[in-house]
């Protein structure tokens, strides 16, 4: 394994963190101020998972580069930055109506913090570091919330959605441990939805039929972000092609998880991985997932093949939500067992909570897409190194 050395730039008395990972997509142990996990990353993530309070990181023999950014040659937005703004404003409005009429969703305000001893926040690959902060008036700690995996099935319980309908949120979020590049933020929009069915509904083939319909309201809202913007020339494929994670690994063996949905996703188009969470023969899954929401029997990701970078591009995490005898299983396997002592999963155990389906739908990745942009920050106002800034200016990328 490689050494990673953490020089930090924070005083002496908060030192430097040692961390050790592994070779590509090797499982590795890492430490830092806030304990011991266990990640399967790629020794640049590794090395974004094991930062502290900032710095530069270096890998024996050679330098991580703590962010990436490419602008292919001849690139030139389709869209100036006010025609830009407007169509974005065009997207997240048509295709709202377009979800909620697919998927029978009704609209609900969300929180953007949650509180951390309801065990309502998404644990994300298990290692990402939440956003804290205390408020004194009320005695309690809260976390910026990464996703509303978990707030949804509560929600429709609390709210009595029945069988065939559910909701869907706008969902604002900051994960701080993101590696940035032109498909990452540290900032987080998403179209949060969640539905209730019924035990039959379980099944891969009503898993199916939900992602065809996501697709269809995406390609559906693409029809009319044309028609009211000629110069746009995104194509997208609405047949979709669906493959386990294993299957893929079987066809690509040699090949990274990343490396594999760029060949299925180039060869065609539009592409919904099935499976994922759970090792896979060569011992590694092909993506990570908390064990505490999706089924890692009835789950994928939404990919489109994004031509302006040459890569797929994830536009939706979904699944068939656990139930209690997934959920116990999951647990064991991610050695996370203790998490059956929160509110929220005991609620879960005793059946208490609806079987649901749901998602998110990156509102950024799905306006990069239509609008055919090659950094995520033309339709998104964040947070960028300068380097980052430096090279966008110098190839005519505007950052919000």
């Amino acid at each position: 394994m490689d050494s990673l050395i953490f020089v930090s730039k924070a005083p002496e008395s908060n030192p430097p963190i040692l961390c050790r990972t592994g070779t590509e997509n090797r499982s590795a142990r890492f430490t830092n101020r806030r304990g011991c996990g266990t990640i399967t990353e790629t020794p640049l993530r590794a090395a974004a998972l094991c930062r502290g309070a900032g710095g530069v990181r270096i890998l024996q023999k050679r330098v991580v580069v703590m962010y990436r950014v490419t602008v292919p040659e001849g690139y030139a937005p389709s869209l100036g930055l006010y025609e830009t703004q407007k169509a974005i404003g065009l997207i997240k409005n048509v295709f709202l109506v377009k979800i909620c009429a697919a998927l029978h969703l009704k609209r609900v305000t969300a929180p953007l913090f949650v509180d951390p001893a309801t065990g309502l926040n998404d644990d994300l690959n298990g290692v990402e570091r939440p956003v804290s902060f205390d408020i004194p008036a009320a005695a309690l700690n809260a976390q910026v919330v990464h996703s509303l995996a978990k707030w949804k099935r509560l929600a429709l319980h609390n709210y009595g959605f029945f069988v065939g309908n559910g909701l869907v949120a706008d969902m604002n979020a900051i994960r701080r441990d993101e590696e940035l590049d032109n498909l990452h933020s540290i900032y987080v929009d998403q179209w949060d939805w969640e539905k209730v069915i019924d035990r039959e509904m379980r099944t891969t083939e009503f898993l199916e039929d939900t992602v065809r319909r996501i697709v269809s309201a995406i390609c559906g809202t693409l029809d009319e972000l044309k028609w009211q913007f000629s110069g746009l020339s995104t194509e997208l494929c609405r047949d979709v092609f669906f493959i386990t994670a294993q299957a893929l690994e079987d066809r690509y063996p040699d090949l990274t998880p990343k490396q594999r949905e760029n060949v299925i996703a180039r060869e065609h188009r539009t592409v919904f991985i099935e499976q994922i969470g759970g090792a896979l023969k060569s011992g590694r899954p092909h993506d990570g997932r908390a064990p505490d929401y999706d089924d890692w029997q009835l789950n994928g990701d939404l990919l489109f093949w994004h031509e302006p970078l040459s890569t797929a591009l994830e536009i939706s995490s979904m699944g068939i939500r656990v139930d209690a005898e997934s959920l116990r299983s999951q647990l064991i396997t991610a050695g996370c067992e203790a998490r059956a002592e929160l509110p929220f999963h005991k609620m879960l155990l005793n059946d208490e909570l609806p079987l649901t389906i749901g998602g998110g739908i990156g509102q950024s990745r799905l306006c990069m897409l239509l609008l055919g942009k090659v950094h995520i920050g033309e339709v998104q106002a964040s947070l960028w190194d300068e380097e980052t800034r430096r090279i966008c200016a110098e190839k005519g990328v505007v950052l919000l």
